[in-house]
């Protein structure tokens, strides 16, 4: 799983409301002239007494501290022609003050905030008269503006579709990101990293990017208003005429949404069903902890926090696996708990077995690491056997951070072909302990990239000494490498001949896990040289990295696979 880090700017979230309430109001001696809005964003007038007139185009004061006023300009193209003015929800304002008033403000011009993040506001002193008035007309935007600086603070609409790429903030902030250019990814999906390509995706990925916001520093909002009463969308959903005043806030431009979004969701995929005589998946199961295997033990270090969430977890697990209905299957991230009949690997076979299917899981009798997780196998004993004695990678890389790999030769049912699965699971891109080469090098590859690639060449070299007992060196390595298709250890071990399994069925840009708005792959299914002209298709199945969280066990558990983990799974079809 990769690591979940903190959002930029979150610890800041807080700070604008407070700031704004704590403006101090202004003693004006005489009316100051009365100038337009823009003028006041070209440099200049702070701490000095201003009067500005107006529209309201949005009253934010409960959610944010304060409301918009915007003019009718005064054809400058470069400055914006609205302004904030500072106030909260007990402001003194005359009656009937809101969205449409023609109000008149005075006050002092303050800076909120510098950089990039600039913002100019009014702290007034006095708010009104006002009258009624046309409300403000949106500037429709037909597409991606060059620039976004003319428009912050005014009243836009969007015409062009914007493409939901992610929903990682939104039940916790009201945020919503979409993008202008469809499905966002990450660039070391598709660049080595460190090149000028890798660069210019990023750039265009930041340039192209917009949050829907919901007009409110509240966190866990108890609804979404912009959503209409809409569960939270998948991302792939398309929204149409987003409506709203234009904002750059913690490092993001975003639109405070205030018209129920128009939304075209994305629909639910069909279990992926691929051509072939041997069936091989891969899947990380987000942590499956089962306590002490008899209902107690909770909550433990990761997943479920209950009893009945494990249940609830279980079972959109099971979910998964029938729908892909594969003969092997790689999994990552089990309790490492041993192999008896209390064990988070024996109680998922059970619960796949309880259909009267003939589930089995490979016990290695040794080698789990250190590490509270590790990767297992389980094969359909009804199709398949296992043909040799399993085998393991210990020491080194292995154990304490990498999660000792775990290989098994199979055969069909009646067959005479061999094929040797690997699972794996190298360690993840969070920084905690992180130093030296191992540290974050700025390249996109995110910490601990050197041990991974490191992972990677004592992996290949274990390999080599053909350790599940099989000659052919029919060999297919699966799992969670937390390195995206172009990042060191994958693009090393391309190197040394291994195939990459979706660009050898010619799947158009695969993905598997969806982290901050961007898509890539993290689970990877590489093949031997021997091995790859028996592939006959790959397929992901994108019940997880497309849903929102609350979808999943922990949340609102809709029945099925949806959520059950945050890492799709991928099938493999082979004759052998």
């Amino acid at each position: 799983m990769q690591y979940r880090r903190s959002m930029p700017g979150r610890h800041a979230r807080f700070l604008l409301a407070p700031l704004l309430l704590a403006a101090p109001a202004l003693a004006l001696a005489e009316a100051p002239a009365t100038v337009a809005i823009s003028s006041l964003h070209r440099g200049g007038a702070e701490a000095a007494p201003v009067q500005v007139e107006g529209v309201v185009s949005a009253d934010f004061r409960a959610g944010l501290g304060g409301f918009y006023l915007q003019d009718a300009g005064d054809g400058d193209p470069d400055t914006p022609d609205a302004l904030l003015v500072q106030a909260d929800a007990d402001a003194e304002v005359p009656p009937g003050f809101g969205p449409g008033m023609h109000c008149q403000v005075s006050g002092e011009l303050v800076e909120l905030r510098a950089g990039a993040d600039r913002l100019r506001a009014l702290a007034p002193a006095r708010i009104g008269p006002c009258r009624a008035a046309i409300p403000v007309e949106p500037v429709r935007l037909a597409a991606l503006p060059q620039r976004w600086e003319p428009l912050q603070g005014m009243r836009v609409r969007i015409e062009a579709p914007l493409t939901v790429t992610g929903t990682h903030a939104l039940e916790r902030y009201g945020e919503l990101t979409v993008s202008f250019a469809g499905r966002q990814w990450q660039p070391s999906e598709l660049a080595l990293p460190g090149t000028p390509e890798h660069a210019r995706l990023a750039a265009a990925n930041a340039r192209q990017r917009l949050l829907l916001d919901d007009g409110s520093s509240q966190r866990n909002p108890a609804t979404i208003a912009y959503l209409g009463g809409a569960t939270t969308p998948r991302v792939g959903s398309v929204v149409h005429g987003v409506e709203g005043i234009l904002e750059r806030r913690h490092g993001s431009w975003r639109i405070q949404v205030e018209r129920p979004l128009q939304l075209q969701a994305a629909p639910r995929p069909q279990p992926p069903r691929v051509p072939g005589t041997l069936k091989v998946a891969a899947f990380n199961l987000e942590n499956l902890f089962n306590g002490d295997g008899r209902g107690g033990g909770f909550p433990t270090p990761r997943g479920a926090k209950t009893h009945a969430a494990m249940q609830a977890q279980l079972a959109k697990l099971v979910a998964t696996v029938h729908g892909l209905d594969p003969d092997i299957a790689a999994l990552m991230e089990l309790e490492n708990d041993g192999y008896g009949p209390d064990s988070s690997i024996a109680q998922l076979v059970d619960a796949l077995n309880a259909g009267g299917a003939q589930w089995r899981f490979v016990d290695p009798g040794r080698g789990p690491g250190s590490d509270s997780i590790r990767v297992g196998l389980i094969y359909r004993a009804d199709r398949v056997e296992p043909r040799g004695a399993p085998a393991v990678l210990e020491g080194g890389p292995f154990g304490a951070r990498s999660r000792v790999p775990l290989a098994q030769a199979f055969v069909r049912k009646g067959g005479k072909r061999d094929l040797v699965v690997v699972a794996n699971h190298f360690k993840s891109k969070g920084c905690s302990e992180a130093t030296g080469a191992d540290a974050d090098q700025g390249d996109g590859q995110g910490c601990w990239n050197a041990l991974r690639t490191e992972s990677a060449r004592r992996l290949h070299a274990w390999l080599q000494t053909v350790p599940a007992g099989s000659r052919a060196r029919r060999i297919v390595l699966l799992g969670d490498f937390n390195a995206y298709a172009m990042e060191d250890p994958l693009h090393w071990l391309h190197g040394e001949g291994w195939v990459d399994a979706f660009a050898a069925a010619r799947v158009e840009r695969p993905y598997s896990y969806v982290y901050d708005g961007l898509s890539g792959r993290l689970d990877h299914a590489l093949l031997s040289p021997a091995l790859a002209p028996a592939l006959r298709g790959a397929a992901e199945w994108h019940v997880n990295a497309d849903e929102p969280d609350d979808a999943g066990y922990a949340g609102r558990n809709e029945p099925g696979p949806w959520r059950s983990s945050d890492h799709d799974p991928l099938l493999l079809g082979f004759d052998l």
